[in-house]
């Protein structure tokens, strides 16, 4: 639910701020204007709940040996995580379709995956 709340809330930010500058004011956007620290917060807290009942339990049971394996087969994956975004942010025909297309994309992806757990989540008819 809150995914979807997030990527309202991003749309009509959107759809407010290109209101505004429509009717000829021209304020400059703050460099690196991106997600606050607590939106992000929101959404990896939202996000992180259902795991807390699967991880849990296996870390209860997982000893010494099969911690240090999660923790190193996660550390492992953060960072190809991180050198694909790279990757991808340093590519010119990526970079640009981002920045012209982000503030269209951000919002659709977040509705999208807050409808998709929406739907996931209500029982059957």
């Amino acid at each position: 639910m809150l995914p979807l709340a997030l990527g309202l809330k991003a749309a009509w930010q959107s759809w407010k701020d290109r209101c505004n500058s429509d009717e000829g004011e021209d304020e400059p956007q703050a460099e690196g204007d991106g997600p606050r620290p607590l939106e992000v917060a929101a959404v990896t807290f939202a996000n992180g709940g259902d795991n807390i009942g699967v991880y849990v339990p296996v870390f209860a049971t997982a000893g010494v040996g099969g911690m240090s394996g999660y923790a190193a087969v996660f550390l492992v994956l953060v960072a190809v995580w991180c050198l694909a975004g790279r990757y991808f942010a340093t590519r010119p025909v990526i970079a640009k379709a981002l920045a012209r297309w982000c503030h269209i994309l951000l919002p659709l992806v977040l509705i999208a995956v807050g409808l998709l757990i929406l739907i996931e989540a209500a029982p059957p008819a």
